[in-house]
């Protein structure tokens, strides 16, 4: 059963969802909203990888988890954040 590491941060209202393997987020009104568009993202990104031969995927950089932790400051105490393991058949 494969699974993807997510980073969810909530920040002025919504979720955003970070997929640590491939780049990708989804953005909701609350976690779960946030995770089900990252699935559905992941989805449309493998449907593309497997019939392109140009799209490259990779795990994000730690400079580019910091920038989406700190995007909006570098205060970064007063936002909330989870770690979730995510299934890709749920």
């Amino acid at each position: 059963m494969e699974f993807y590491t997510v980073v969810l941060r909530q920040s002025a209202g919504y979720w955003v969802s970070l997929c640590l393997e491939n780049g990708l987020v989804g953005q909701g009104s609350n976690p779960e909203d946030s995770i089900s568009k990252l699935k559905e993202a992941i989805e449309s990104f493998q449907d593309v990888y497997e019939m392109e031969t140009k799209v490259f995927k990779a795990p994000i950089s730690i400079e580019e988890l910091h920038e989406f932790l700190t995007v909006e400051g570098e205060d970064i105490s007063s936002d909330i954040y989870e770690l979730r393991k995510v299934y890709d058949n749920c």
